[in-house]
């Protein structure tokens, strides 16, 4: 079982990858993708940098982790993000066979896991995604307010 230790252990990890989207213009999200305590994959959101509707931060840290893995599934693994993931990112989840899912804030327009609708909730799906929110919410919620912030001004 995964402690509360670990959970915020890799969800920094994800926190210091939004960083990094946000220092290259994206919006600042990240995710990893850990399996028995190791790092699979990570990534940031990357729509601009790549001109890819689907280079979000999940998207990207999944493509990794199969790159590495060498296979498309990535069952028994956890993927962490900072914010509730969208309908695309959490459908992939369920396609790759995600073990579970940890999110930080959610998102109140987008994010399908809570915020809209209980998508990976649904019974009518061939896998089922655990999940949990708010492992470090308002750490991720401020860098995302503090973001759309400066670009309103």
């Amino acid at each position: 079982m995964t402690s509360i230790a670990d959970h915020e252990q890799w969800m920094r990890r994800a926190l210091a990858l939004a960083d990094r989207a946000e220092n290259e213009g994206e919006v600042p999200i990240g995710a990893v993708v850990v399996k028995d305590g190791q790092l699979l994959g990570e990534g940031w959101n990357s729509v601009i940098a790549y001109q890819d509707p689907t280079a979000h931060a999940e998207i990207v840290a999944m493509r990794d982790a199969a790159k590495l893995t060498g296979n498309y599934r990535l069952a028994g693994a956890t993927l962490y993000v900072t914010l509730e993931p969208c309908t695309m990112c959490a459908g992939a989840l369920i396609h790759a066979r995600i073990e579970q899912l940890v999110f930080a804030a959610r998102e109140p327009r987008a994010g399908v896991v809570c915020s809209t609708c209980a998508m990976l909730d649904e019974p009518r799906y061939n896998h089922a995604v655990k999940w949990q929110e708010g492992v470090l919410a308002e750490e991720s919620s401020e860098r995302l307010k503090a973001f759309f912030k400066s670009r309103r001004s």
